[in-house]
């Protein structure tokens, strides 16, 4: 009997292919405010979250209640965050999309009214208010695509902390596979023609190579599904000289 590919063992599930639960804080969302409600927050402390590179700021409103934020550049314990409809346009500032002028440099959006924020929440990133029309207000995304919001949804003026955090090498490979291990993600990765024919279809054989083609139809079934799948043409393109 031949051994599943690890590929196909992630792709059933399993609590050891499950991104931790340990470490992990409070959801970081807006608090649930209604929209014409006005407050005021203290940045009481700044705190890390396993498996996530932006700082949070934990926030103390006036009426006692704590929330979670994800921090922008800039923000530090004692800084005050308003909340509300027609906040300040200053960073760290929680306010409606349709009251922020155009160009204006903002993240963690809500999607849907009411979600808390949940789009442009990695560390380092942010997007802008493109425009405002009738069927809702443009913003150009971090990946240069443009999106038309509710103009009730909640942005956070400024751009999320903690960017450039992944451009710092590894030094030793267990600090990467801990930092691959709190996001869920695959490491190491195992070529398959460097594995033995019982774990791969391209292992074994007294070289590391395929042995066959790489390319297999979508119908493949799962043992075997490995490679290029259904893959339309491959190899490097090569562009014919003109005379």
């Amino acid at each position: 009997m031949g051994k599943r590919p690890l590929v196909r063992r992630r792709g059933r599930g399993g609590m050891q292919f499950r991104a931790t639960t340990t470490g992990k804080l409070f959801p970081a969302k807006y608090p649930n405010y209604g929209l014409t409600e006005k407050h005021e927050g203290l940045v009481i402390d700044l705190v890390h979250e396993r498996g996530r590179d932006v700082p949070l700021a934990k926030v103390r409103f006036e009426d006692g209640s704590i929330s979670l934020i994800p921090a922008v550049i800039g923000t530090k314990v004692g800084s005050k965050i308003q909340f509300g409809l027609k906040a300040e346009i200053s960073d760290g500032n929680v306010i409606s999309i349709q009251n922020i002028p155009d160009g204006t440099i903002v993240c963690n959006l809500e999607k849907h009214f009411g979600d808390g924020g949940s789009i442009i929440k990695s560390a380092g990133t942010n997007s802008t208010v493109f425009s405002h029309g009738e069927d809702g207000v443009t913003i150009k995304l971090a990946s240069g695509k443009f999106t038309t919001l509710n103009p009730k949804n909640r942005a956070m003026i400024g751009t999320l902390a903690g960017g450039g955090v992944e451009e710092r090498p590894f030094m030793r490979a267990g600090m990467k596979w801990r930092r691959f291990r709190s996001k869920g993600r695959k490491y190491p990765i195992v070529r398959g023609v460097a594995q033995a024919a019982y774990v791969h279809p391209h292992g074994g054989g007294r070289h590391q190579h395929v042995g066959q083609s790489s390319t297999v139809s979508r119908n493949a079934p799962p043992g075997a599904k490995v490679g290029s799948i259904a893959a339309r043409k491959t190899g490097r393109a090569r562009i014919k000289k003109r005379d």
